[in-house]
């Protein structure tokens, strides 16, 4: 498997140990390794962009997941994502099928499913006609990685694509700007909010459906794992509620984040540096990202558990591990 090292990856390994496979985990030479503390798996050093160290990688698998992702909202090097994102996604789908696997999954995400104006759930009919109009160069990426998984299924790959919504949960190492929204909580740098809303799935549920779609899901399918639709708001409430912390009053309108995006954006280009709030990120908040699980729920039998069960274990690991000052 690649991606053992970041957030869903790890999960899905640890899963996997647990279930009694045999766990060989692709990751870069140098690279964090701290997600994988204590897990039983075999390293195989690579690249994604190593196309021979792919396929020593994935000799002699059963299945192949593919969970690596270049996940940020901002990068420096729009390039060099997009490099790793899609013509990585082709090199590990390419070996895999080379390996002679019997299954290879892909793990997509929801940035690939085109959001519904009104706020309704979006499902796996819910399509982009091609890649102008996606905002942002992580989910346009997403969209052509998932695009090519697709093509390599039709050319005969026995390729699965599940699009995980908001992954919340233990084991959030870097952590992922899902999981920075917590931590700024907790940390108590969250002033106000703005009003968009969410789809939180338990982390374990994530990688649990990327298991489930190994040994049920069809080929050339993709597969929403989501948990429940939540404003961004209703999700401070709860992490309030678990606390004991205040929840943010000020509500931020959507025009002024605007603003500070594109002031903030300004100040990268003249003195570099990294972003406070990414514009792409502010663009993307527009709309509610609401997604529907209806048919991995339907055919694979996705787990359900609570959105407060998933932000109380993530608060609980985030605290456990150091994260709150």
């Amino acid at each position: 498997m690649t991606g053992a090292t970041g957030f869903v990856g790890t999960n899905l390994a640890r899963l996997l140990v647990e279930k009694g496979l045999k766990v060989r985990a692709l990751a870069r030479k140098g690279s964090d390794r701290k997600a994988l503390a204590g897990v039983d798996a075999e390293v195989c050093e690579g690249d994604l962009l190593d196309s021979s160290s792919l396929e020593r990688g994935c000799r002699g698998a059963r299945y192949v997941f593919h969970v690596a992702a270049d996940y940020r909202i901002w990068v420096p090097d729009p390039a060099a994502m997009l490099a790793a994102n899609v013509g990585g996604t082709e090199n590990v789908l390419k070996a895999a099928g080379k390996a002679g696997a019997e299954r290879i999954v892909h793990c997509s995400s929801v940035a690939a499913v085109k959001l519904h104006k009104d706020g309704a759930p979006a499902d796996e009919t819910s399509e982009y006609p091609g890649p102008e109009g996606i905002i942002g160069v992580y989910k346009r990426s997403k969209w052509l990685s998932e695009r090519a998984a697709l093509r390599l299924a039709s050319e005969g790959l026995p390729v699965v694509v599940v699009n995980p919504a908001a992954p919340i949960g233990p084991w959030d190492v870097k952590p992922t700007p899902t999981g920075k929204i917590i931590v700024d909580f907790l940390n108590r740098r969250l002033p106000s909010y703005v009003d968009t809303g969410l789809n939180v799935v338990h982390v374990r549920d994530v990688a649990e459906g990327h298991w489930l779609a190994a040994r049920k899901g069809r080929v050339g399918e993709r597969y929403i794992l989501a948990g429940q639709d939540m404003t961004l708001k209703a999700i401070l409430d709860v992490l309030a509620e678990e606390t004991g912390l205040p929840a943010p009053r000020f509500k931020t309108p959507y025009a002024v984040a605007y603003a500070f995006g594109v002031l903030d954006e300004l100040r990268l280009r003249t003195l570099g540096g990294e972003p406070v709030a990414p514009l792409d990120a502010v663009r993307m908040a527009r709309h509610k990202m609401y997604f529907s699980a209806a048919k991995a729920v339907r055919e694979l039998g996705l787990p359900q558990t609570p959105a407060r069960t998933a932000l109380k274990d993530a608060v609980d690991w985030f605290k456990a591990n150091g994260y709150v000052r």
